[in-house]
């Protein structure tokens, strides 16, 4: 017996198997979770590439998969709706969405266009604040939410610009939600994770230095791997954690702690 097992929920925003959200899942589906999925709407339904490419990640163990453009609230009523029918009452949500358009990322935070950051935000933060709303609902007392955030929303990490911007909203936004519906008995929590190869991480750049960095600043001496992360996101989701509320838990092998290198970090290798 699992320590999801009897426990249903929703996770949003697997884009690959790479994502820190298939990370957290593959540990909900080994504790015995049983889960329903979104997906970025396809554009050409003829050739539905978004739908497939989470089908082959879980369609075998997933109680429905949808399509959902958390920018439409119709989008976002009918997964809720669905989720009431087929689960009554859901224990846990996970959100994992962020977005920037590209030229906004890539350019400096001052030059960000004013569509550019309406959109990131809304995608990146305000998405979290809609789904906690509809899943105030139909979550028991004693659920949890989780999203996933990263230090660029605490500290200066060049590159990641605009997010950085989000993620800090993301953050504050959590602690509001945590304090909002902790009466209801529903935890809300963000996971931030050391720097991981996702479809996220490629669009930032000077990925391969920053794992140097975590391999030489951080306390444990090395960077973590998807399932030390996948293991602490769903040790959030579930009970196990039930005193934990409004937390950014940092799982990045303690490198968030660091001030400057330890004596024997070999900068430039």
């Amino acid at each position: 017996m699992g320590m999801f097992t009897g426990k249903k929920g929703l996770v949003f925003g697997i884009a690959n198997d790479h994502s820190i959200a298939w990370a957290i899942t593959q540990q909900l589906r080994d504790e015995g979770a049983e889960m329903a999925f979104t997906h970025l709407p396809d554009k050409d339904p003829e050739r539905p590439r978004m739908e497939r490419r989470l089908r082959k990640l879980v369609d075998d163990f997933d109680k429905f998969i949808m399509p959902c453009d958390v920018q439409n609230d119709d989008d976002l009523d009918a997964v809720f709706a669905k989720a009431k029918e087929e689960f009554g009452e859901i224990d846990f949500l996970l959100h994992s969405i962020a977005y920037a358009p590209m030229d906004d990322l890539k350019g400096p935070v001052h030059g960000v266009s004013r569509d550019g950051f309406k959109l990131s935000m809304e995608i990146s933060c305000y998405s979290l604040i809609s789904l906690c709303h509809r899943a105030r609902d139909i979550m028991k007392p004693g659920g949890s939410i989780l999203t996933l955030t990263y230090l660029g929303g605490e500290k200066v990490i060049p590159g990641y610009n605009v997010m950085g911007v989000c993620k800090a909203a993301l953050e504050s936004t959590t602690e509001y939600l945590a304090h909002e519906l902790g009466t209801e008995g529903i935890r809300v929590n963000a996971l931030s994770a050391g720097p991981l190869k996702t479809l996220s991480s490629s669009a930032v750049g000077e990925f391969d230095q920053m794992v140097k960095l975590y391999s030489a600043f951080s306390p444990l001496r090395r960077n973590v791997t998807p399932e030390e992360v996948g293991k602490a996101g769903a040790w959030l989701l579930s009970d196990m954690a039930s005193g934990v509320v409004g937390e950014t838990l940092h799982v990045d092998s303690g490198y968030h702690i660091m001030g400057a290198p330890p004596h024997d970090a070999k900068i430039g290798e």
